[in-house]
């Protein structure tokens, strides 16, 4: 594969715009901020001869978060290796604020992308509801909000995977693992995307040991690493042995459970590298084959506007949206063997995780008797909720 990485300021951008009228211009720049800014040409198994399609990614945070953006950014690499049209465009480190409104116009007006993947939450309103109308013939792609039919312009997309299949697998590994029955759980935001995955680790521990218990501490922000080491500490002073995350980069989380001595299960990408002998498993995305799907999408002419692509995309572990990293070192073969029999269920779709009679732990009633939220239920993308088990509040 070829690749060409430039880096450059915004103000020498302009400047070469000024100086250049006559050529195609393909440098990258910045958005006034710490930014990181690059091109990558891809050069596949298909050969190269057809007419490249620009393709933009834009991430709040580093690539090599060995989280969230990391995850993407592998995702984004992972895409370009399998096709030769693909030029890749990208930029780190862009606030959730207008400056990623900036940097979407620049790829679309300097890049010519066709496409953009904004990946980040706060990017989705008003920021890139506002460039879709202004750019109706670009197609916007953005990670884990909610498209509504009639309100959101039709080129707008919304993808997310069922992830908290794999933390409710990792659930399972940390109840069985987990000597004291105390689990922590270091989240960002109360949003239903992370309450889901408090909730399903917290529902798959406890379907393996029934009395156990998930701490939650709400940062406040998705890259907190002083707070984030601050409650791993405090939980392990609690007398937790086990603990998980969900924010951008979980490797504060990890390396701190490693230096107390106590486990740890990932998040988004594998981390097992980061806590050898505590990593027992992780919720990890498989974005490379989502994004590939996509690419191939738009190349046979399918958009968004005209139905071809659906504006709700979503999927689980039979999907390969997402998977569960290899089991670390301290992992039982016990543990394995329930782990296992969870992920088949999911494969197989005979497993459900919030059923009938679900109460969350105010004692109120969120599964009616007699009823289940099967993954796709859209309730379950509205959640505002803690299980019973959880020991934390929303508000």
């Amino acid at each position: 594969m070829s690749q060409k990485v430039l880096s450059v300021s915004r103000r020498q951008v302009i400047r070469g715009l000024l100086a250049t009228t006559a050529f195609g211009l393909t440098t990258q720049f910045g958005t006034g901020c710490t930014s990181e800014r690059s091109t990558a040409e891809a050069g596949g198994a298909e050969g190269g001869t057809d007419e490249p399609m620009t393709i933009g990614f834009i991430y709040v945070g580093p690539k090599d978060d060995y989280g969230y953006n990391q995850a993407h950014a592998e995702g984004a690499a992972g895409m370009v290796q399998k096709f030769s049209w693909v030029k890749l465009v990208e930029e780190a480190n862009v606030p959730e604020t207008t400056a990623v409104a900036e940097t979407m116009r620049n790829m679309i007006d300097i890049d010519g992308a066709k496409a953009l993947f904004p990946t980040s939450f706060g990017y989705f309103d008003p920021h890139i509801l506002r460039m879709a109308e202004e750019y109706p013939d670009v197609q916007f792609f953005h990670c884990g909000g909610l498209y509504v039919e009639g309100t959101h312009p039709k080129n707008v997309g919304s993808y997310f995977g069922y992830i908290d299949e794999a933390q409710y697998v990792a659930g399972i590994v940390a109840g069985m693992t987990s000597k004291t029955g105390k689990l922590g759980f270091v989240a960002a935001k109360p949003i239903p995307q992370v309450l889901r995955n408090v909730n399903s680790f917290t529902l798959g521990a406890r379907s393996v040991k029934p009395e156990a218990t998930t701490q939650v501490v709400f940062t406040g922000n998705w890259a907190e690493p002083i707070k984030e080491a601050e409650a791993v500490n405090s939980m392990a002073d609690q007398g937790i042995d086990v603990v998980t995350c969900h924010v951008d980069s979980p490797k504060v989380v990890m390396e701190t459970a490693e230096r107390r001595g106590i486990f740890c299960t990932g998040y988004h990408a594998n981390q097992a590298a980061l806590a050898p002998k505590g990593y027992l498993t992780g919720a990890e995305w498989d974005w490379t084959n989502i994004y590939s799907r996509l690419a191939e999408d738009f190349r046979s002419g399918k958009t968004l506007a005209d139905g071809g692509i659906p504006h709700l995309l979503r999927g689980g572990l039979k999907d390969g949206f997402c998977k569960v990293s290899e089991y670390g070192p301290a992992v039982s073969a016990e543990a394995k063997t329930a782990a296992d029999a969870a992920k088949a269920g999911f494969m197989d779709g005979s497993l459900v995780i919030y059923k009938g009679g679900l109460q969350d732990n105010n004692g109120s009633v969120v599964v009616p008797a007699g009823e289940g939220f099967k993954q796709q239920d859209p309730k379950l993308e509205t959640m505002n909720y803690l299980v019973d088990g959880v020991i934390g509040s929303v508000g």
